[in-house]
């Protein structure tokens, strides 16, 4: 079968999986270091859900360099069946906690202006790079279910 950019066990699969984990996994960590994120459950929900893709994202990455290492096919229908459904619910996940966090944001900073008036101010600029890494997440996650939907179709 055809090599497809971003398919499981291809070196440019691999780097979509760990790009996913990086970008998810550096959300986390700078909505963590913004102490009063736990009063919001937006921000909560981002932190669950990008703790999901990470798991998810590692967990193939580590499928895709065992395949790499024993020159292994991945792409049969029930493997790729099930990439596709997994990527698609991490997905879309992944797209609701970004929008809603977003949400948050901009209420905040532009409508209320917590980020200026408030006593404490919210650290608001580590919320927004947060959010934008979960959307740069989401992005090579919609690529990779993208890629595997076709695979799927091809199979």
């Amino acid at each position: 079968m055809k090599e497809v950019v971003g398919g499981p066990g291809t070196k440019s699969g691999l780097m979509l999986r760990l790009g996913q984990c990086m970008f998810a996994a550096a959300s986390i960590g700078v909505m963590v270091s913004a102490s009063p994120f736990s009063n919001y459950t937006a921000f909560c929900y981002l932190i669950a859900s990008m703790g999901l893709q990470v798991l998810w994202s590692f967990g193939l990455a580590c499928l895709d360099v065992h395949a790499l290492r024993i020159k292994r096919d991945l792409q049969n229908p029930i493997l790729v069946s099930l990439f596709v459904v997994g990527d698609w619910v991490t997905a879309t996940l992944s797209l609701a906690a970004a929008c809603s966090s977003a949400g948050v944001v901009i209420l905040y900073s532009r409508d209320l202006d917590f980020c200026t008036t408030a006593v404490p101010k919210l650290p608001c600029s580590k919320f927004q790079i947060s959010v934008a890494f979960a959307f740069i997440t989401w992005f090579l996650i919609a690529t990779s279910s993208h890629v595997m939907f076709w695979i799927l179709a091809s199979v």
